[in-house]
């Protein structure tokens, strides 16, 4: 998973993705190309946390274990080591991992992934986290609009399932008590890792910056997609403050996603929709995404 400065470098985007690139382009099994980073080590030893938009679920190749995280050695976090030349490296990131399942063990499918903050130690010198959008009921939350929207395109009725009498809305008291979960988890990180440079990441733009979407394509109502967005921006910001309460640093990956939402065509789009044109999780980033989340981290490491 700051509003806080998020820290950009711009001076090294076109380096990084040059050598993302290469990366993206070098065939499955062979060895990654030399990186303009090849003489500086982001970090003596990196630990990748955090959830499905941290693991990169059915993108190429699917690797680790278990294998029911569904990790992808082409998830920003594999793209930073590699770029990064980082010697020591552990992704321990697991899909529908919540802060929860960064202290005790999380049952998958295909196996158990330890509490992730397990693999922290005294000596691990960079973190980045994913998470949050679980604790909130991402997967929940896309399902049921998916399944009310169409029932009024010309209203917002997945909003109006969310929306209480009173006029309270459920998905903001879900993210406010999201808060302190994540501060405890930013916490634990620090005490395990007192060294550590920390990256709080957030989640990238899913629906188009501005405008009514595109219903019936992507199945949510213009007044849905006005939701969902300021949902997801609410999240953010949340992120964002706890990042900046903590003292760490926030990593902003919706800017450069606009333009490249679920709404755009293969090719330019970064995150797919609920039926993927490209081998992804629907609604998660694709391989594009991935390296735009991890240009993102590595300027923020730069710059840090």
């Amino acid at each position: 998973m700051r509003l806080s400065p998020v820290r950009v470098a711009k001076s090294l985007v076109p380096a990084t993705v040059l050598a993302l690139g290469v990366l993206l382009a070098t065939p499955a099994g062979a060895a990654p190309a030399e990186s303009p980073f090849a003489t500086q080590p982001l970090f003596d030893s990196y630990v990748a946390l955090g959830d499905s938009y941290a693991a990169g679920p059915l993108i190429p190749l699917q690797t680790g274990v278990p294998a029911g995280c569904l990790r992808s050695n082409r998830n920003y976090p594999s793209l930073v080591a590699q770029t990064g030349r980082v010697p020591d490296f552990r992704d321990v990131s697991c899909s529908g991992g919540t802060t929860e399942d960064l202290f005790a063990p999380q049952t998958t499918q295909l196996g158990t992934n330890p509490p992730q903050l397990d693999a922290l130690g005294p000596d691990t010198a960079g973190v980045t986290l994913s998470i949050g959008g679980n604790d909130i009921g991402f997967a929940t939350i896309i399902n049921e609009c998916a399944t009310r929207s169409p029932r009024a395109p010309l209203g917002a009725a997945c909003r109006d399932f969310y929306t209480a009498g009173d006029g309270s809305d459920e998905l903001a008291a879900r993210i406010d008590d999201t808060a302190p979960k994540i501060a405890a988890a930013l916490a634990e990180i620090a005490a395990r890792s007192p060294e550590a440079e920390v990256y709080l990441v957030g989640y990238p733009a899913i629906l188009p910056d501005e405008g009514p979407g595109c219903f019936p394509v992507v199945p949510f109502s213009p007044g849905d997609v006005a939701y969902l967005r300021d949902t997801e921006k609410a999240l953010n910001a949340m992120l964002a403050e706890q990042a900046d309460e903590a003292g760490v640093t926030y990593v902003d990956t919706y800017d450069r996603f606009i333009g490249h939402d679920v709404c755009t065509l293969p090719g330019t789009k970064w995150i797919e929709g609920l039926v993927p044109t490209s081998p992804a999780a629907p609604v998660h980033p694709n391989a594009l995404g991935m390296l735009s989340m991890a240009q993102d981290v590595l300027a923020a490491a730069d710059q840090g």
